[in-house]
C-alpha cells in the first residue's frame, strides 16, 4: 500500500473518461483553417474590387491548417456540405 501523497503533490496517474472533461466542454475556443497564403505589395491590395482573384501558395486538394487558438492542430481537406463549404479533419498533429 502506499503512503498518501503530500497535499499539492500530483494525483496518480488514472483513466480519463469524457466526463472527465465536462468542466471544460462549454470554453469556447477560435478555430481558423488557412487555405493558403500569398504576399502582395500594398498598392497591389489597394487596387482589389469585389469579384478580384488572389493567387495563393495552394492547390486544389493539398491539405489545409487547422489552428484552435492560434495552435496548429490538425491538418484536413475542404468538403461541400449542403452549398456550404467546410473541413474534415485528416491528420491530427502530436504536440511536441
Amino acid at each position: 500500500m502506499m503512503p498518501p501523497g503530500r497535499p499539492g503533490d500530483p494525483e496518480p496517474f488514472a483513466e480519463k473518461s469524457a466526463s472527465d472533461l465536462e468542466a471544460v466542454f462549454d470554453v469556447p475556443v477560435r478555430i481558423s483553417v488557412v487555405l493558403g497564403r500569398t504576399k502582395m505589395p500594398v498598392s497591389q491590395l489597394l487596387r482589389m474590387d469585389v469579384g478580384t482573384v488572389i493567387e495563393l501558395d495552394r492547390q486544389v486538394g493539398e491539405a489545409v491548417e487547422i489552428f484552435i487558438n492560434d495552435r496548429l492542430v490538425a491538418r484536413g481537406e475542404i468538403v461541400l456540405v449542403e452549398s456550404r463549404l467546410g473541413v474534415t479533419m485528416t491528420e491530427i498533429i502530436k504536440p511536441q
